[in-house]
């Protein structure tokens, strides 16, 4: 009797898991607020509307590192490497072989991304720690120097020009303003957050915590850890593919600033003012950011970065685990007050 008793005990605390995992990353009433306030900047505010396109660009680039640092743990210093893969394979399609249309474009921005996560993932991911976060920027090193070289297909310094992009639909005209591309980047960034939710409240999603947490003990109860984590940075590269294709769309122009380092440090430092492991986290650390970098670059062109940097340690200091990490917080003291 007392294996089929552990048998269900084992089984009840699964399901008590199952069941606190979702709670914490299912979609909450007070979330809607967020995308009905994302949806009504360009009515309110329709002169912001090609800045608001960018910071929405900004949040699902944002997401895609969130998703395979937050919940794999996997730290690279290269994620514009993918960022930049899925600008250029968009932006090449319209500017030398003539396909303009917007959302196949799109597709083969993720899916040639995608392609390159895997290979790359596959070989790097075998790897930890500082072996692994040197790969992941000579990788995107590598690229950005073969952009530079390539310079006939690329542009190389001078950058990509030519993109066109027809309407959306063949309807949704691109207009000056941005209001298009902003309404078209909101619906993807929408999309892709829920699939990214629904990833994350899976059974490999738990499985990627778990690697988190314990590669050693994932590993002694046979879970396939690099199998795991290649699809993890897999799903990572097509997120971030499409967020540089989107780039690529809404600017009709791309330099090789979509393949540098400080592409890939900005994305990092976004995740470490919004908070990792928790998808919005990247949604306000990216709007936190874009919104900074704003307002200090027009208060100093040359110095906004210190500005940018002084506020980095400003919220390391404070809250270490980000802004959502201190929301967290307070809600919490403010409920246990409370009962």
């Amino acid at each position: 009797m007392a294996a089929p008793e552990s048998t269900a005990a084992a089984a009840r605390a699964r399901s008590v898991a199952d069941a606190f995992l979702r709670r914490r990353d299912d979609a909450r009433l007070v979330e809607a607020g967020f995308w009905l306030v994302a949806l009504a900047v360009p009515i309110a505010l329709p002169e912001h509307a090609a800045f608001g396109g960018q910071v929405l660009i900004m949040m699902l680039f944002a997401l895609s590192l969130d998703f395979v640092l937050g919940y794999a743990g996997v730290l690279t210093l290269g994620h514009a490497a993918y960022f930049g893969v899925g600008a250029y394979v968009s932006g090449l399609l319209s500017a030398k072989l003539g396909w303009h249309e917007p959302l196949s474009g799109l597709v083969a921005a993720g899916a040639v991304s995608a392609a390159f996560g895997a290979l790359s993932g596959w070989l790097l991911l075998r790897y930890r720690d500082l072996t692994l976060l040197m790969l992941t920027l000579a990788v995107s090193t590598t690229l950005f120097e073969l952009a530079n070289t390539w310079s006939s297909l690329t542009g190389g310094y001078d950058g990509l020009m030519g993109i066109q992009i027809a309407p959306i639909f063949g309807v949704f005209e691109w207009d000056i303003a941005g209001v298009t591309g902003y309404g078209y980047v909101l619906a993807v960034l929408l999309l892709c957050f829920v699939a990214l939710r629904r990833f994350t409240v899976s059974p490999f999603g738990q499985a990627l915590r778990g690697i988190r947490e314990n590669t050693l003990r994932m590993r002694a109860i046979g879970a396939p850890i690099l199998g795991h984590l290649t699809l993890a940075y897999t799903i990572a590269a097509a997120v971030a593919g499409i967020a540089g294709g989107l780039f690529a769309q809404t600017n009709n122009f791309i330099t090789m600033d979509v393949l540098s380092f400080e592409r890939s440090a900005a994305v990092l430092t976004v995740l470490i003012l919004g908070g990792t492991g928790r998808l919005y986290g990247a949604l306000f650390g990216a709007l936190v950011y874009m919104l900074a970098a704003d307002w200090l670059a027009k208060l100093s062109p040359v110095y906004w970065e210190f500005g940018v940097g002084l506020l980095l340690v400003v919220i390391v200091l404070l809250c270490p685990d980000g802004l959502l990490g201190l929301y967290d917080r307070v809600r919490a003291a403010f409920g246990g007050r409370a009962r």
